[in-house]
Formats: C-alpha cells, structure tokens, sequence
C-alpha cells in the first residue's frame, strides 16, 4: 500500500518552523505497512493545495495533510478542502461541545473563532483531537483516503495514534513491515557498500537494505515485508546475525544507538571510569558523555586544555614535548591522557589534539590533522587521523573516533580478562 504526505503552511516554505511532522508520521505509516512514496510541501494557498491533492490522490491509497487547520484567517485548509470535495461547510455539535469543554478546563471564553473551529465539511468523517479544538477530516476520492489533520505536532500525533491507526488497521489490507537498524563506525559509505555485496546478493526478495549516513555514523537499516510476523521477525534476525558475521569490526550497536549510550554501557558493565581531555574538541566529548542519563556512574570529568598552558599546567604535559613535536603530535595526545588519567583517577582516559579549521593549519600539519590519544593499566598510545577542512565537521569526527577508540579499548581488556 502506498501513502504521502502533504504539509501545508508558508512559514515551513519560508524556514521560519522546522517540518518534524512529516519525518514521525513517515515512521508511523512505515511501521502500520505503508510505502511511503513522496512528502510535498505547499503554501497557504488554495491552488498549490489542490493540485497537491490532485497528484497525490491519483498515486496513493492514503494521503495524509498537516496544517492549516487554526483559528486566524490564514488558515484556509479546511475550506479548501471543502471546494475540493464538493461539500458544504457545517456546525458539527459534537465538535461545538469538546471545543467548550476544553476551553472553560483552560479558564478560556468561546470567541467567534473558535465556534468556526467547529465547522467541518458535510459527508467528511470527522476524528476527534484530544489535544486541541481543529478536529482531523476524513474523506475518500476513489480509491484513495485523504485525512486532514492539524499542524501543531501533539495535536496531530493525537489524532494519528487514537483515530487514524485504528482506522487503518480496520480498513487497509496491507503487508506487515518490520525492520532493524545496525549501528556502523569506522569506515565510509562507498567502502561499505563494496564490502557488503556479498550480503546483498544473497538477500531473500522481501527482504531489502538501505544505508543512511549522519555525521560520520552510518545506520544499516534491513527491511522485511510480507504478511507472518513471527516469519519477519525470524528473517530479520537471521540477516542481522549474518550481517554482523560480514562486517564485525565496525558495527558498534542498534537500533539508533548512540556511540556515546555504547560506550558508557561498556564501562558501567565493567564497573570503569574515564576522563576526558580535550583541546580541538572544545569539551564535545564531554558533552556527549554527560548527556546520557546515568552517566555519572562511569565519567569522572574532563578538561578542556586550549591553550598550551593549560596542557602544562593543568594536565602535567611537558613542555619540551610541544616545543619539539608540537602541540597536535602523537606525544602530547598521549601526555594529554596520561595527564588527566592520573589527575581523575580513572580507569581509562582519552585526548584530543588537533587542528579543527578552517585556519591554522601547515604543508606538514593541514588542517583537519587530529591526534587521539588514550591511556589505561595496559598503556598509553595514539592514533593520527585527517578529517577535512570543515571546522564542526572535525570537531564531530573527532569526539566520534575518540569515543571508538574507548569502546574498542574496553571490550579488548574485557576479551583478555
């Protein structure tokens, strides 16, 4: 079955609101065994709106729309849908009442606004919003369904989850979708795809693989269709396991798992600590360490050692070593873990150094250059790695290839334990 999804409103045309409607409501539609074929987005403007209904209508079995459902005179949804559908617009009581009801539990008086609200097209299905007064509209072109939802997103996922799932169970003759996410670090997507051709010739017809790449991290996702679940679900963990036999070195979780939640999972496991100390990454580790709840079990703390002083001073690195190999070298990366390792009192402590751009760098030093360094009871070392000019862009990659490297730290002292 095949569905898209339609947003209207000119301040998403215009940058001014993010569209995060159109990326949950894709899940959900994927997860209730729709392809999703297209996401359009209009402005408030009758003819953009009815032509995005024309096209979407010919192709699909459900079209969802967002927006344009409010109060104000800009928001012109509702009555184009009834021009659209050739149906009159009409006081629903039921509606009439529940918009009362929530506004006198806010302390709110009915204006003429809001008794408009109540007004929907005569012969639509209305679906109740329990969060808000713009009702969702449900009407039928052929063989199509087009509903009609508000734009607010918790108005919307109201009524998606309390009227429109059900719905569509009751209503659609569908596949089950079912699919998993392996979490990949440590190689790019071109290389990636070249290693996994193998999988992918062998992989069963229902059964599909699609590469997401974000900010250094690539997500796997496996995608399995037909009409047994436990039959899925069978499938998908059979690829996953021959999957993780194809490529074990980088794939470090699943399921939308941050490195960052990997990691501190590892430590916590092992009852360990780390610390961190970081010059081009600015505390970015840190802050990725701390924003996972109960991080405080496993992380000590960290420094932020900009200036050259700071790595002497506050980290005990010596001098000498940044006078004769300078401050993004192997030898001060490891000094820089060493230091704080021995200043916290961790069990294992990782450093960055490096030159994150989009100045500063040299012939024999470009910038993008980035010494990690990482020290524990089996020893201190440091790996060089060159990310590019784009400075957040090394910054990202940075903390990525620094919290790898602990990862893979851990589980080989857990391998030889």
């Amino acid at each position: 079955m095949q569905a898209e999804i339609i947003t209207i409103g000119d301040e998403l045309l215009m940058g001014l609101t993010v569209d995060t409607n159109s990326a949950w409501m894709g899940q959900f539609l994927t997860a209730h065994g729709f392809n999703v074929y297209q996401i359009t987005s209009v402005s408030d403007n009758a003819i953009q709106i009815r032509d995005a209904l024309d096209m979407a209508t010919k192709r699909s079995d459900l079209v969802l729309v967002t927006g344009g459902l409010g109060p104000t005179s800009d928001d012109i949804t509702k009555e184009t849908l009834a021009g659209y559908f050739n149906m009159e617009l009409e006081i629903n009581t039921d509606i009439l009442e529940s918009i009362r009801k929530l506004l006198d539990a806010r302390g709110l008086e009915m204006n003429e606004n809001n008794r408009m609200q109540a007004k929907v097209p005569a012969g639509c299905l209305v679906l109740p919003n329990g969060r808000g007064t713009a009702p969702g509209m449900l009407f039928r072109k052929g063989k199509t369904i087009v509903i009609s939802m508000p734009g607010v997103p918790y108005e919307m996922k109201d009524i998606m989850e309390n009227q429109v799932g059900p719905y569509i169970k009751k209503n659609f003759n569908k596949d089950i979708i079912k699919y998993s996410i392996v979490m990949v670090y440590g190689t790019f997507e071109a290389k990636l795809a070249e290693i996994l051709e193998p999988f992918e010739e062998q992989l069963p017809a229902n059964v599909s693989l699609a590469y997401l790449p974000t900010q250094g991290i690539i997500k796997l996702r496996l995608t399995a269709k037909g009409k047994d679940e436990t039959i899925l679900d069978k499938l998908l963990k059979d690829q996953v396991r021959l999957l993780e036999e194809s490529i074990p070195e980088f794939i470090y979780g699943y399921d939308g798992e941050l490195l960052e939640e990997v990691t501190g999972k590892l430590l916590r496991q092992q009852n360990e600590t780390c610390s961190v100390a970081e010059s081009c990454t600015g505390g970015n580790i840190s802050h990725m360490l701390t924003a996972v709840p109960g991080s405080s079990d496993y992380f000590r703390g960290g420094v932020v050692a900009y200036h050259n002083d700071i790595k002497t001073e506050e980290l005990g690195v010596d001098p000498e070593l940044i006078i004769r190999h300078g401050a993004v070298s192997r030898e001060v990366a490891v000094a820089m873990a060493e230091g704080i390792r021995k200043k916290f009192n961790s069990d294992y402590a990782i450093s960055t150094t490096g030159i994150a751009g989009p100045g500063g760098g040299s012939e024999e030093k470009p910038v993008g250059t980035v010494w990690i360094g990482i020290s524990s009871a089996s020893g201190s070392a440091a790996i060089k790695r060159s990310f590019g000019t784009e400075r957040q862009n090394n910054i990202r990659r940075s903390s990525l290839a620094a919290l790898d490297m602990l990862r893979r730290a851990i589980l080989t002292a857990g391998e030889e334990a």
